[in-house]
């Protein structure tokens, strides 16, 4: 049974670690990003800056701009610069070995951020992405559950779109096995950008004459681009999402998205930059507070991972996010429904 370790929980070590992480002060840290595309990064990313130059280390970086080949030579230039553990947020799970490898040669950790890389020599941090696909499911489920559904994948290089899927069919499976749902479209959409999901939207409503009923889509900003192409035609259903980028939170509050799940990035960063330090300091992948051994990859892989608890955003607890301080009352709540909690 896979253990979730809840933000409080993860709170609570990032705590303790500050003495464990003392020890590799003054080392540096290289974080190797897909992209900055996703409005959710740059919150990952002041948060592990934060963390790590807390921690007395050094931040060094490189955004890949989506190529996975230039995440190949950001990585070896990390290298040269003296990184003495590697972050990586993958661009394509099948081409991100090389950067493994290269880390690898010159005997330096890497941690794997919230994509999977699949490989023993890395260590996993993300969150619950098949718990994810069940809580997009589960939540437009509940508001319509029997009809046309269509899904809109991820990109396909990124494991991360397969995990949400998993979790998706685990809820709606049944369902459509048994003829109360009939999913009459899905696409993975390239670079999970919000112009190609709308684009598949478009093809997927041209193709079933608009007769569809709801949305399974992996992030809020395909969200964007599904609802985008929705309202074109004048349709409003709902659709399911996740990140809790800014402007979901407000579709969730006005009622054109049922759900963002959010999984706090600053937490997610900080544990990062924690896990990082005592990686740099030569803390063995299997010791660090809360690793469990996890094998649910493509490959089989055994790799040493933690994964974080998320937690679904709809109209009855929009308060959640505006309490924790992730954005601001009035920016989730402008046009918002009646009886939305929190606004």
């Amino acid at each position: 049974m896979r253990k979730l370790v809840s933000v409080a929980a993860f709170a609570a070590l990032a705590m303790a670690s500050v003495s464990t992480v003392a020890m590799a002060e003054g080392k540096k840290i290289g974080v190797s990003w897909s992209n900055f595309q996703e409005e959710r990064w740059k919150t990952d990313e002041a948060a592990m800056k934060a963390a790590i130059e807390e921690n007395g280390d050094e931040y060094i970086s490189a955004d890949a701009q989506a190529s996975a080949a230039k995440q190949l030579t950001d990585v070896e230039s990390l290298i040269a610069q003296g990184a003495d553990a590697l972050v990586i947020l993958s661009v394509d799970s099948g081409a991100v070995g090389a950067a493994v490898d290269a880390a690898a040669a010159e005997g330096i950790p890497v941690l794997g951020y919230d994509r999977l890389v699949e490989d023993e020599r890395a260590f996993y941090l993300t969150f619950d992405n098949k718990g994810v696909g069940r809580i997009i499911a589960e939540s437009v489920k509940a508001v319509q559950p029997e009809g046309n559904y269509a899904i809109i994948k991820g990109d396909k290089g990124d494991p991360n779109a397969l995990f949400l899927l998993e979790g998706m069919m685990e809820v709606i499976g049944p369902d459509v096995e048994a003829g109360k749902i009939n999913i009459v479209g899905e696409a993975f959409t390239d670079g999970w950008k919000p112009d190609n999901a709308q684009k598949n939207m478009e093809q997927i409503l041209t193709a079933n004459d608009n007769n569809v009923d709801a949305v399974l889509s992996e992030n809020d900003g395909m969200a964007g681009g599904v609802i985008a192409a929705l309202q074109a035609q004048g349709m409003n259903v709902p659709v399911g999402g996740q990140d809790g980028d800014h402007a979901a939170l407000n579709r969730v509050a006005r009622g054109t998205q049922v759900v963002s799940v959010w999984k706090d990035a600053r937490q997610l960063g900080k544990a990062a930059g924690n896990i990082a330090a005592m990686l740099a300091d030569g803390k063995d992948m299997a010791e660090i507070p809360d690793a469990e051994k996890w094998s649910g990859g493509a490959k089989g892989v055994e790799m040493n991972a933690i994964f974080l608890e998320p937690t679904p955003i709809t109209k009855d607890n929009i308060s959640v996010v505006i309490d924790a301080g992730h954005i601001a009352k009035d920016k989730v709540c402008e046009g918002a429904m009646d009886g939305v909690d929190g606004c």
